[in-house]
């Protein structure tokens, strides 16, 4: 009997649900915004020791827009739910491709799942804190695995409705807590020293970007979600500039302000006494009590907004490979009723929880050996997707005829590539104190490797696709075309090499 196919109803996203505001309240969710403000910007400065926090985040903001111009560009021609996948397969070929889809789902997998450790350990803090309940990380965590789990299998609209009340919530606590900073220096004016351009060239500064750097992961999601859009062409190019702008400028200001509320000199100091508590410390003796309890309850829901985002980004991942048979058919279904691709939703729901139990029988850290140690992980695999993308993006213009012009074609791409490139050497080299390990530390390969692991396996079995399976190869990369294995615009868009 010949191969049953899911039918066309199943294999197609729900379209024209998303607009430019929901597009971007996705992918800013991501990068949890307070997340990054009340951890990530003060770890950077414990961790790297380095007062250029915020020069490092406008910074890399400047390296995104740059690497956007062309990703953009790309997604004008291909509209396609796997994102950085699709695109290395049109740029550098389907056996890259896959590779790229491999590493992917590895890496956004680290990061949704690495998210569970920090929720489920700053909630639990919180709740003893506040109410004396004596609860376990892992429950709180679970907790918020099934609330994710429920919500990835319903209408992407209405998830796009939960996540703009979290972030605009939390964006605003943000902006007020800026101000506040700002408005109280230690030295009694306003100090800029944080933001000198000197800084990009001081000691250290590579492990500042690249702390800077995982606080944008997420942004690139643009793409992703693109095939539910209700204009791909127009939505994609604005949402992506919209949100390395707006996450850029807030986190540049907040870790600035930081520096402002206590002395540019000593900003490191109380980054390492306070951690996380440190920006609601500096704005607790000029708020009340309620709005910086306010403050900490969107903290904590800054990592669920993060938690539902990338959740949606490794559904949508696998969705694009089981359409196409990368992977298992099943994969590429979708609910009749909701227009979510369900079985890859319901798949990254039971590999988070499988990872959950295995942690806490393991009795880990849920901070250190869950949350950071695997976001970071996590962070270090987008990083490289964007390097190779953007290499591609340079390959896939080189190739067709266009009318981009030759800034978005080229120039622009070729500048993110060497920049991206570069700050992923600096993260390889850097990345034993990024884990808190001694340099000869087996880890500070193995978490690496493993993405180099799981890219030649995806590129080997392209290889096995080609052989013995020629017509699923032929559809790699085609996405809503697969089931044709042709594109009906070569004229618009060439078929992967």
């Amino acid at each position: 009997m010949p191969r049953s196919k899911p039918d066309t109803v199943t294999t197609v996203l729900a379209r024209g649900r998303l607009g430019i505001p929901s597009v971007v309240f996705f992918v800013i969710a991501a990068a949890a915004p307070l997340t990054v403000i009340a951890g990530g910007a003060t770890t950077g400065y414990a961790v790297t020791g380095v007062t250029g926090i915020p020069v490092s985040y406008l910074v890399v903001a400047a390296v995104l827009a740059m690497f956007a111009v062309g990703y953009v560009a790309m997604s004008r021609r291909i509209v396609n739910a796997g994102a950085f996948y699709t695109y290395v397969t049109y740029g550098l070929g389907r056996p890259a491709g896959v590779a790229a889809a491999m590493v992917a789902l590895l890496a956004y997998n680290a990061m949704q799942i690495g998210l569970y450790g920090g929720f489920g350990a700053v909630l639990a803090q919180f709740l003893q804190s506040r109410y004396g309940w004596d609860i376990t990380w892992w429950l709180c965590a679970l907790i918020a695995w099934a609330f994710v789990a429920v919500l990835g299998l319903l209408r992407i609209d209405l998830n796009g409705k939960v996540l703009a009340v979290m972030l605009v919530a939390e964006c605003a606590v943000a902006v007020v807590f800026d101000a506040v900073m700002l408005g109280h220096p230690a030295s009694g004016t306003v100090a800029f020293d944080t933001l000198a351009p000197s800084h990009i060239f001081a000691a250290g500064i590579g492990a500042a970007l690249v702390t800077a750097i995982t606080g944008f992961v997420g942004f690139e999601g643009t793409v992703v979600f693109s095939e539910e859009t209700k204009d791909p062409r127009r939505t994609v190019p604005r949402a992506t500039y919209i949100a390395v702008a707006l996450t850029g400028l807030l986190y540049g200001l907040s870790a600035w302000a930081m520096s402002v509320a206590t002395g540019p000199d000593s900003i490191v100091d109380a980054a390492r006494a306070d951690g996380t508590d440190l920006i609601f410390n500096l704005v607790s003796p000029h708020l009340g009590t309620s709005v910086v309890t306010i403050g900490r309850i969107l903290f904590i829901t800054s990592l669920f907004a993060a938690l539902l985002s990338f959740h949606h980004t490794v559904a949508r991942y696998l969705f694009a490979l089981g359409r196409e048979r990368v992977l298992p058919a099943a994969l590429g279904r979708t609910s009749r009723r909701t227009g979510a691709p369900k079985v890859g939703s319901i798949i990254q729901s039971l590999v988070a929880v499988v990872v959950l139990v295995g942690y806490a029988a393991a009795n880990a850290d849920p901070i250190v050996h869950l949350f950071f140690w695997v976001t970071v992980t996590g962070g270090l695999g987008v990083l490289a997707l964007m390097t190779v993308t953007s290499a591609a993006v340079v390959s896939f213009f080189a190739r067709i005829r266009h009318g981009e012009g030759p800034w978005r074609a080229a120039v622009a791409p070729l500048i993110a590539t060497i920049a991206l490139a570069a700050i992923l050497v600096v993260t390889l080299d850097e990345f034993d104190t990024l884990l808190g390990v001694h340099p000869h530390s087996p880890l500070r390969w193995l978490f690496p490797a493993a993405y180099a692991i799981v890219a030649l396996i995806g590129a080997t079995w392209a290889l096995i696709l080609r052989a013995a399976r020629p017509d699923v190869y032929s559809a790699i990369g085609l996405g809503p075309e697969s089931a044709t294995a042709s594109l009906r615009n070569p004229s618009i868009v060439r078929q992967p090499a």
